[in-house]
């Protein structure tokens, strides 16, 4: 049987750009390459693709991977009678066919539908979320709105903008305190503030416009986070429930990557039922946003045992020691196998 050929993309335009490199290390070690040819193509943060034909282990040492002389410039080729990738030498090219395209980037210029939409367009196939689906996910504002629509419990909270911030501060109240003040789109906790009292409001909602023209005020929700990996397209596989306890504050860029105070509780401290419901809101959360291939759906549990959902991640982190490959070795399935499951879904 011959191999099928993925490319790997890593790097990025995007806040996220470390985190990408070492969830997509983790990926390039783990694919079972009896059966794939890899690919890896990274992305620089001023947004210069390459083929990276080195070392894999430079690509976890964060920019490394750029200042050595093993990259040939490469883009994609939007011509479907030319599938694939175009290796640039000069004013020539050769043409670099690939069966599939995995995404392995966090956060905006890639989470968010903008790859998935030129790949889609290009007519290649991309491992993972789609076009809408990415979309919906990085924008807090709209994957709430269809949850709620879904039958999934969502927090209050108050959009605003830079135009209407003022208006949208006056009624604050409305959420009350404390709240969350967060950019719309945006990943890993990025811009993210909780905001106790109201003459603290102001900083809040400038910082989180620093990442997003767009911004919300969001009810805080007591209780504790868990959440929940799904896998499929049609038949889903769901991971076990992870719970994070937190010793103050909340779960933050510096917590999520170091966890200098927070412990990840792999399965969740509860019990089979309330464990039962919560895969049952994910997978709800999940159909409704349109998602494919792999997500991790966060929600929040609160005292008197209401789920309500928080935010999907749509290229969930994928490192060795990342929530989602967590949650799937809770079920029996290591990283390997988790990636070739994936893989077989789409080639």
């Amino acid at each position: 049987m011959s191999k099928k050929t993925v490319a790997v993309l890593f790097g990025g335009q995007s806040s996220e750009y470390s985190v990408s490199l070492q969830s997509a290390l983790s990926v390039l070690k783990n694919i079972d390459r009896e059966k794939y040819e890899v690919i890896p193509i990274g992305i620089t943060v001023s947004g210069d693709w390459y083929r990276f034909t080195g070392d894999l282990e430079r690509i976890g040492e964060d920019a490394w991977w750029e200042n050595v002389g093993e990259l040939i410039p490469v883009a994609v080729s939007v011509s479907r009678s030319t599938r694939g990738f175009l290796e640039l030498d000069g004013p020539k090219w050769r043409r670099l066919p690939v069966d599939a395209v995995f995404p392995v980037l966090h956060g905006k210029n890639g989470e968010d539908g903008t790859v998935q939409g030129m790949l889609e367009l290009a007519g290649i196939t991309v491992i993972g979320c789609g076009t809408l689906s990415s979309a919906v996910g990085m924008d807090k504002e709209r994957a709430h709105v269809l949850a709620r629509a879904a039958g999934v419990a969502v927090p209050k909270s108050l959009s605003f903008n830079a135009g209407n911030k003022s208006k949208a501060m006056a009624r604050a109240g409305r959420i009350g305190y404390p709240m969350f003040v967060k950019p719309v789109r945006a990943g890993s906790s990025y811009g993210v503030t909780k905001v106790e009292r109201p003459e603290d409001l102001q900083k809040a909602v400038d910082e989180a416009l620093r990442y997003d023209d767009r911004g919300v005020m969001e009810q805080a929700i007591p209780g504790f986070e868990v959440g929940c990996a799904v896998m499929g397209r049609d038949k889903l596989i769901v991971g076990r429930v992870d719970e994070i306890e937190l010793a103050g504050g909340f779960f933050d860029f510096k917590e999520k990557y170091e966890t200098e105070t927070a412990k990840i509780h792999m399965p969740a401290r509860i019990d089979p039922a309330t464990e039962k419901r919560i895969v049952n809101a994910a997978k709800t959360v999940y159909r409704a946003l349109d998602c494919s291939g792999f997500a991790r759906v966060d929600m929040f549990l609160t005292p008197d045992g209401e789920i309500v959902f928080n935010e999907v991640n749509t290229i969930p982190g994928l490192t060795s020691h990342s929530r989602f490959p967590g949650m799937m070795r809770g079920i029996g399935m290591d990283f390997s196998d988790m990636l070739s499951e994936l893989l077989e879904m789409y080639i």
